[in-house]
């Protein structure tokens, strides 16, 4: 098979120059019949690249996501306010038990944990759901805050939340115990 090839191009690509016949061997790139192109160009993996809508890119390349406001304006507030407010207190609270942590905005880490649901919480406590439970809660959670080196944090609280009762009494808790903590209320 690979001999009948050989012959083939052979016979196609002889070059003659001056009357001594040396054999060079060529490749047809693309053969042309009435001003058309039979084999198109194909990409590497054997499929054409077809284009974006504004033919700008591969489809194989992820679009980036377009907003739906291009000329919406961000104001310096909002894209500042995640490193000059680094850390973010969650509160929760179900009829069960109580857990806060203090959250890092720009990296999404934990820094500092605390819940009534722990062993060694659960059996200092008389309830894990009570106000009381919740002020140990802030109290612990404070200290496990100052050996991270956080001493600022803010919280706002979620929409079906009101500040009062138990949250109001972690937040608390984590003030008098040395955490400055900015409460937003919308």
């Amino acid at each position: 098979m690979l001999k009948h090839v050989l012959g083939k191009m052979c016979n196609r690509g002889v070059n003659v120059y001056g009357g001594d016949k040396r054999p060079y061997l060529y490749v047809l790139t693309s053969n042309v019949h009435n001003g058309q192109v039979h084999c198109a160009p194909r990409s590497f993996f054997g499929v054409e690249d077809f284009l974006d809508d504004d033919n700008s890119r591969p489809y194989t390349y992820q679009k980036e996501k377009k907003s739906k406001n291009p000329n919406k304006h961000v104001s310096f507030k909002q894209r500042t306010v995640a490193y000059m407010e680094p850390f973010t207190l969650d509160v929760f609270i179900s009829k069960r038990f109580v857990s806060a942590s203090l959250t890092h905005r720009v990296t999404s880490k934990q820094v500092a944990v605390a819940g009534t649901n722990s062993k060694d919480i659960k059996a200092a406590l008389k309830s894990r759901s009570d106000i009381p439970a919740c002020l140990a809660i802030g109290r612990i959670l404070a200290d496990r805050a100052r050996e991270a080196d956080v001493y600022t944090a803010s919280y706002t609280p979620r929409d079906r939340d009101k500040f009062e009762g138990k949250i109001r009494a972690v937040v608390q808790s984590l003030i008098d115990n040395g955490i400055d903590v900015k409460v937003y209320l919308d």
